[in-house]
């Protein structure tokens, strides 16, 4: 056989050998990929879960690695309420009122009472825990008969966000800052550095203090009770019982004695002034008037001079 014989036959063999080596990772793999795909289910899906929400674990799992937790309970929400209620003993209702606040591990943010008795009224202002916030108003609610009541919400949760961003980034610009400030070679550069550390510590400062007073504001919500007495009047009764001739002939006449009680006011005020200066000048009229009354004095007239006769 010739060498050209003997190439050709060894460049088939080679051939042949790479087809079956090909084939068979082709096949291993293939079976590799078929078992790994029979026993994903198994491990994806425990026993006694169904495939179903198997599979929404698994992609809740996969997409909420760096997603925010948009959650109610996860948000930054600040609750505030009004609300009035009519009770038979004012101090009573009030107190009862502070003990749910405290009990609930809030405290009273103010306490304003006036009159007694069953005109009386008070107005308390609550700040219990966010959590606590609905079972404290419906507490508040059972102490007598509701009037009124109104609940409002506020989501501060971008704010939130946006305050905690801007807090890490300043915190990075004043350390980066203060790096500058101790490499600092020369007078100039560091007058200019330190001046530059303060402002930014001073922003710094502005942001931290924004964002203690929006986790105050979340953190504790406020209630507004209103306690009146049985006989008391609100402010919508009193708006209601405004007009009528009878009701505007009260108010002139109210207004009428209020003027006069404000004139003599002013007289009683002026009183004095006007005795302290009026009798001294009244005298200096009185003098000048008399002055002014006394007769002029008469001078005497001289004898009448006899006239020359002329000789005849």
């Amino acid at each position: 056989m010739d060498r050209r014989a003997r190439g050709g036959l060894l460049t088939a063999v080679g051939l042949a050998a790479l087809l079956a080596v090909g084939g068979c990772s082709g096949l291993r793999g293939g079976q590799a990929s078929e078992d790994s795909a029979a026993s994903a289910p198994d491990k994806a899906a425990p026993a006694g879960v169904p495939l179903a929400e198997a599979g929404a674990a698994g992609a809740k799992a996969g997409t909420g690695g760096g997603s925010p937790d948009l959650r109610v309970d996860q948000r930054s929400i600040v609750y505030t309420g009004d609300i009035r209620v009519r009770v038979d003993d004012v101090d009573g209702a009030a107190r009862s009122a502070v003990t749910a606040a405290t009990s609930a591990g809030g405290f009273v943010g103010g306490d304003e009472r006036n009159s007694t008795g069953r005109t009386a009224r008070a107005e308390l202002e609550l700040r219990v825990p966010a959590e606590r916030f609905t079972p404290v108003v419906e507490e508040l609610a059972k102490l007598g008969q509701q009037e009124h009541r109104s609940i409002r919400t506020e989501d501060k949760t971008e704010e939130t966000v946006d305050l905690d961003a801007r807090i890490t980034t300043q915190r990075a610009r004043v350390e980066s800052g203060r790096k500058l400030l101790a490499r600092a070679s020369s007078l100039d550069d560091l007058v200019r550095l330190e001046s530059e550390v303060a402002r930014r510590e001073a922003d710094l400062a502005s942001l931290e203090a924004k964002k203690r007073r929006l986790a105050d504001l979340t953190a504790l919500s406020t209630i507004t009770l209103t306690l009146v007495g049985a006989d008391a009047e609100t402010s919508s009764e009193k708006e209601e019982a405004g007009t009528g001739f009878l009701v505007g002939l009260r108010g002139g006449w109210n207004a009428f004695v209020a003027s006069l009680g404000v004139l003599l006011t002013v007289l009683g005020a002026l009183l004095p002034f006007a005795v302290a200066l009026g009798v001294p000048v009244a005298l200096l009229v009185a003098v000048l008037r008399q002055r002014r009354r006394r007769p002029a004095p008469v001078l005497s007239e001289s004898p009448p001079v006899p006239v020359a006769r002329s000789a005849p």
